[in-house]
């Protein structure tokens, strides 16, 4: 195995993280923006307040896109496990 495929490896793994943990924190963010908002305009300066609806946000969409998360980490690893044999030699 030489360094140009173990670069590519650590590329795609990268990416495949990247993938994965977009949408969960994107989403976090946006609910976070939006909380933030609305909190500057009312005055009100509860710090709890935005842990709920970023909970109930990720998890709403860890309920969405979950088994595509799963389904593409389950396909990246059997790809990673068929390249074992290679990697020995």
């Amino acid at each position: 195995m030489s360094i140009g495929d173990v670069t590519t490896l650590l590329q795609r793994g990268i990416l495949e993280v990247l993938l994965l943990a977009a949408p969960l924190l994107l989403s976090a963010l946006v609910v976070g923006l939006v909380v933030a908002i609305l909190q500057a305009t009312t005055s009100i300066q509860e710090q709890t307040l935005t842990f709920v609806p970023k909970v109930m946000i990720i998890l709403l969409v860890l309920g969405l896109l979950g088994g595509w998360m799963f389904s593409s980490l389950g396909d990246y690893t059997i790809q990673l496990f068929r390249m074992i044999p290679s990697m020995a030699r």
